[in-house]
């Protein structure tokens, strides 16, 4: 029942509202409505309810009715919120295919959609915005918490309402919000900060020629300050922003003449954020033509949509897939005024793309992702729901935002594992998610990536999706040239230095000799990966997690990949006293440290989790690679994830068995698109990139496919193993992670629900096993795996996976077991 029907209802009948909570609840709860506010009632709006016998929530309104729960007696709500919905009928509707598909709980997937501002508790702590407007005008009420707030720096919901002496506290609290003079707790977090570059604008009033011939007269006798303005005219017929540092390597004018230009009010400098990746934007113009391989994708492109709704784009790396993008969200917002979602796997990506869409559709894009804090996001929220933004940037939780009129999804790099939330739930993927949100709004969905995921490709072969393929470089830019080097023939020979091949070194000379910059990927963190007594053979462990323990020389200490838990290292063997404590395996911090001994000259920096941790550490270590600060790069796989840069010519794999080795269906697939990914980070712009690949494996069929740029060999060798042994795609898997803090309860525990799921769905059940990790924050972990093929219907197994595990948790001696259900663990 929808709020337009409402006027069937007199004033004084009883109503009922169906409500979402934010918490992860198997049923919604009923609430009673006060006859004073039936006539706020409405699907989608936030109202406020006690849950428990103290706690406060804010709910959202999923349904309306006029007949009361019959087993219990419900509660009335306490207060409305919204005057209009905050969510759509359509998100709802999101949700509770999300909720049904992932098999969570609705409440998970509102904890996870709305922004924390929201979704207010009774717990929320409320803090004072610095330097805020202290003219607004306040009402009475508001004017207490705020002086409340002066001298406390931070109150609760629940303080808020004992300071007021009332319980409707939260349209107060929404007000002080949407007058932003305060923060909920969530937001202390320092918010991302863009970078800033300055540019030079000519005041207006030398745009009339007469004021110039004079100003030309004026300068005669200052020759630097009448260089810069030539500089000026010269950039200025480009019809482009003009940097400072443009102008000052165009004129050789020098800082001074500039600053006596600036403070003669004949230029003015402006501070404008820039993207901290992209170097192209110049290169990139508004007014740009596709070449004739972009301009036949786009029409293939349009044509498959007349009777496919999403089509995949696949085009090797560097091809021009981000212009054919523009193009196609340009048709939309010129043809039908909607709304384009544009999902990236990663954040980093998505000021590279912002600014280079920003050109195109100025302020009516919008971006969506966790860097930013509440306030902003609520504005988002509130600016896609409105319609104001036409283009919305995101990674994948902006699948969730209250579009209006969506028209296109655009989803980047759609073969990315980051599209996938493995924790908390809803473990959702957003590319398959995003595919049914346009099916909701009638939209049309294009996949783009070098190297698709098996699935998608799969999918287009068949002809489900639409496929476009995209075969040359954009600019005639030839794929890196690429060699395999064997580790195992180097180390015969003795020409390995440390982990670098002879090959490798000569091509890092090379580079280096012609000023070129080099990145360098090892997918290992950390200095050595683990200690070993070479008497006893003793390792340390996790204390908290089945995981041997990795050595990090930066902070000397050995850190738990999984849990963070850290101790300090070790000399001497605790088990048997040897001194003889050796390092095995080797991370991005061992190589950096062996690059800095063979090159001391040369400026090195390392991206992996460990230096990206503060605030800008991203940003800025991409920066100074982008401003050619930095020489050589040290990457984890974060160096694969499509950054741009025009210098980089030379990429080196400093081992690749650390991926093919991995025990997983998707092992090889996966290797493939990471070193495919990586190579096509070389040679982008004029000459032709290097790629440099050691591994022991020289003849393993990926590592060769990698070379001959061969996707179709591998995806032909791959989906016939696939098929063989029933994995995805032709197969739907579901993960049934069972955990408990004792084994033997666990043991017992898991053999009886994979007992119950055998008898129900036979051989489709595997397990219960242990996985790669079998306990992880003092959780011990077994696996069960539902392997239904093709033809089952998988809505039939998850509705009875349903019940047996609500039955499974009412079990009073499984009481304390953790029951975790993953749905496509890919």
């Amino acid at each position: 029942m929808n709020g337009f029907e409402l006027d069937i209802f007199t004033e004084r009948e009883t109503l009922f509202v169906e409500v979402i909570l934010p918490l992860s609840l198997a049923k919604n709860y009923t609430y009673r409505v006060p006859f004073e506010l039936n006539s706020q009632i409405e699907i989608g709006k936030r109202v406020v309810v006690q849950f428990g016998k103290h706690k406060i929530y804010t709910a959202l309104i999923n349904s309306i009715t006029t007949v009361p729960p019959t087993i219990y007696e419900a509660k009335y709500i306490l207060d409305v919120i919204d005057s209009a919905p905050s969510v759509t009928e359509t998100q709802l509707k999101f949700w509770k295919w999300m909720m049904d598909y992932y098999m969570c709980n609705e409440g998970d997937v509102m904890a996870a959609a709305l922004p924390a501002s929201l979704k207010l508790a009774s717990e929320t702590i409320l803090i004072l915005r610095e330097n805020f407007d202290d003219s607004v005008e306040l009402t009475e009420r508001e004017a207490i918490i705020i002086s409340a707030l002066q001298k406390q720096q931070k109150l609760t919901v629940n303080d808020v309402s004992k300071l007021l002496g009332q319980k409707t506290i939260y349209p107060i609290i929404n007000h002080l919000l949407d007058k932003e003079l305060i923060l909920v707790a969530e937001e202390v977090i320092q918010k991302y900060k863009p970078l800033l570059k300055s540019f030079i604008i000519l005041n207006e009033f030398y745009n009339e020629e007469e004021n110039l011939k004079q100003l030309f007269a004026i300068l005669d006798r200052a020759p630097k300050q009448l260089d810069a303005l030539l500089a000026y005219l010269k950039l200025n017929k480009l019809g482009l922003p003009i940097s400072k540092e443009q102008l000052l390597e165009e004129s050789n004018c020098g800082a001074a003449a500039l600053k006596a230009l600036t403070d003669k009010d004949i230029f003015t400098v402006l501070k404008r954020p820039v993207s901290r990746l992209a170097a192209h934007d110049d290169d990139f113009s508004v007014n740009f033509l596709l070449n004739d391989g972009q301009q036949s994708a786009l029409i293939q492109i349009n044509t498959a949509f007349e009777d496919k709704d999403v089509v995949l784009l696949h085009g090797v790396t560097a091809s021009g897939k981000t212009q054919v993008y523009i193009k196609l969200i340009e048709e939309i917002i010129n043809t039908s005024d909607g709304q384009v979602l544009f999902l990236l796997p990663e954040i980093a990506l998505t000021t590279q793309i912002v600014e280079r869409i920003k050109k195109y559709f100025g302020n009516s894009i919008g971006v969506y992702h966790s860097k930013f804090n509440n306030s902003e996001r609520v504005e988002i929220w509130n600016k896609v729901k409105h319609g104001a933004f036409k283009v919305v940037l995101g990674a994948r939780s902006a699948v969730f935002l209250p579009f209006q009129n969506l028209k296109l999804i655009v989803i980047d790099e759609e073969h990315e594992p980051s599209y996938k939330q493995y924790d908390p739930a809803p473990r959702y993927q957003a590319r398959d998610s995003a595919i049914y949100l346009a099916h909701l709004h009638k939209a049309k969905v294009i996949l783009g990536s070098a190297t698709p995921s098996l699935e998608s490709y799969h999918n287009a072969l068949i002809g489900k999706y639409g496929l476009v393929e995209l075969k040359e470089r954009f600019g005639g830019v030839q794929l890196p040239n690429q060699q395999v080097v064997s580790i195992a023939e180097e180390t015969k020979r003795k020409t390995m230095v440390s982990y670098f091949s002879s090959v490798l070194i000569k091509d890092i000379d090379l580079a280096l000799s012609k000023k070129e910059q080099i990145v360098l990927f090892q997918n290992r963190r950390g200095y050595a990966t683990i200690l070993i007594c070479a008497t006893c053979g003793y390792t340390p462990k996790c204390v908290n997690c089945d995981v041997s323990l990795t050595y990090h020389k930066s902070s000397g200490k050995l850190h738990c990949h999984y849990c963070g838990f850290q101790q300090s290292s070790v000399n001497i063997c605790p088990a048997c006293g040897s001194v003889h404590v050796e390092q095995k395996g080797f991370g991005t911090e061992r190589i950096e440290e062996e690059l800095r001994l063979l090159y001391p000259e040369i400026t090195i920096a390392r991206l992996d989790m460990d230096t990206t941790r503060t605030k800008n550490g991203l940003q800025q270590i991409l920066t100074d690679f982008q401003d050619k600060k930095t020489d050589i790069l040290i990457g984890t796989q974060m160096v694969a994830k499509g950054l741009d840069f025009d210098n980089l010519s030379l990429i080196g794999v400093i081992n690749a068995d650390t991926l093919l080795g991995y025990p997983d269906f998707r092992a090889y697939e996966r290797s493939y698109q990471l070193l495919a990914q990586v190579a096509g980070r070389a040679g982008r712009r004029a000459d032709q990139g290097n790629v440099c690949i050691q591994t022991y494996d020289a003849d393993n069929r990926i590592i060769k496919q990698v070379v001959d740029n061969d996707y179709l060999g591998m995806y032909n060798d791959e989906i016939a193993e696939r098929e063989k042994f029933l994995y995805p795609p032709f197969s739907r898997m579901i993960f049934i992670a069972v955990k408990h803090k004792d084994a033997t309860v666990l043991e017992n525990a898991a053999f009886f629900l994979a007992k119950i799921l055998k008898a129900k769905f036979g051989q489709r059940v595997l397990g219960p096993e242990q996985p790669l990790v079998s306990r992880v924050r003092n959780l011990y972990i077994k696996q069960i795996i539902i392997k239904a093929d093709k033809h089952t219907a998988i809505n039939k197994v998850k509705s009875v996976l349903r019940e047996t595990l609500t039955e499974f948790n009412a079990m009073k001696e499984y009481k304390g077991v953790l029951i975790q259900i993953d749905v496509d663990p890919y």
